[in-house]
């Protein structure tokens, strides 16, 4: 069953999430700048071939990154709008070399949520976050 999200903002930390590791991200950026290079050239040169290249082409590096590497099924399959427009914020922030970071901030969340609850289990009032 699919996971539901109140919009895209909330949506965006389960994206980030099933992006965690490195290839999938690079290969998610490879597709896409490749499918965006094919629109263009699509349009410019008026053919049509290119135009239908563009997403299989870039979901084909994408779902290799996610079967092969991720070892997830892509967002694509359940959210397609949020994950398209995931995909473009995920690019630009790659491009701008701030990615890395955003997934390192979403999984240090985790790991307090995952201590907070480990001590909520063992009873620890207050647990111990660095």
């Amino acid at each position: 069953m699919a996971q539901e999200f109140r919009d895209f903002e909330d949506f965006w930390p389960f994206y980030v999430r099933e992006h965690s590791d490195p290839t999938n991200r690079k290969l998610h950026f490879v597709g896409t700048t490749a499918a965006m290079g094919l629109l263009a050239a699509g349009v410019l040169t008026r053919k049509t071939w290119l135009l239908l290249a563009a997403p299989v082409v870039g979901y084909g590096f994408a779902w290799v990154g996610h079967f092969g590497f991720q070892k997830n099924k892509p967002a694509t399959f359940q959210h397609p709008i949020w994950s398209f427009r995931a995909d473009l914020r995920m690019w630009s922030m790659i491009a701008a070399g701030t990615m890395d970071a955003e997934v390192e901030r979403f999984l240090r969340e985790d790991e307090v949520v995952a201590r907070a609850e480990e001590a909520a289990r063992a009873g620890t009032a207050d647990p111990v976050v660095n």
